[in-house]
């Protein structure tokens, strides 16, 4: 097969939502550092939520962006919590999918601490194909043909065989 052709994991993003900040929030930060290995971001609120007292631009959540090897790996380790399986309505048309993990406690080396709770996480998984930079580099930007987009599919076989994964 044309190596071009070939399927890769661009980024693995991992989030945790508290929807308040404060202690809970800072306990996900912590949290997710361990289990990634990397500092999180703060994920701001969108808009203004008077029922859930949520107020604009404040912070609500954590996430972690993984590349290369780093999300590989991890993707490995996120899949067989769910027991390598996940149903076709999570991936879009795009080829990307999309999982969560219930408890934080189901990763290895992580125990429950009742100071802390309990953390569930979603995790975004991005596949892309080499040459997909032309449609949003800076110089000569242009547009990319249809062939050489990914179909879902062509995504759901990718990680059937690449990662041993069940598709329901």
């Amino acid at each position: 097969m044309n190596p071009m052709r070939m399927p890769s994991v661009d980024k693995v993003t991992v989030h945790i939502c508290t929807g308040e900040s404060g202690d809970r929030l800072s306990n996900a930060e912590k949290l997710l550092g361990t289990i990634v290995k990397q500092k999180p971001v703060r994920s701001m609120a969108k808009k203004t939520l008077p029922n859930f007292s949520i107020k604009k631009n404040e912070p609500i959540g954590c996430k972690v962006t993984l590349r290369g090897n780093n999300a590989r790996d991890f993707l490995k380790t996120a899949l067989k919590i769910i027991d390598n399986k996940i149903n076709a309505t999570q991936f879009d048309e795009n080829g990307n999918f999309s999982f969560g993990v219930e408890e934080h406690t189901d990763f290895p080396g992580m125990k429950y601490d009742p100071s802390i709770g309990i953390y569930g996480m979603d995790i975004n998984v991005a596949v892309k194909r080499a040459g997909y930079r032309i449609r949003t580099r800076k110089i000569e930007k242009s547009k990319m043909s249809s062939d050489h987009r990914l179909k879902k599919d062509e995504v759901i076989s990718f990680v059937k065989e690449k990662y041993g994964l069940e598709v329901i």
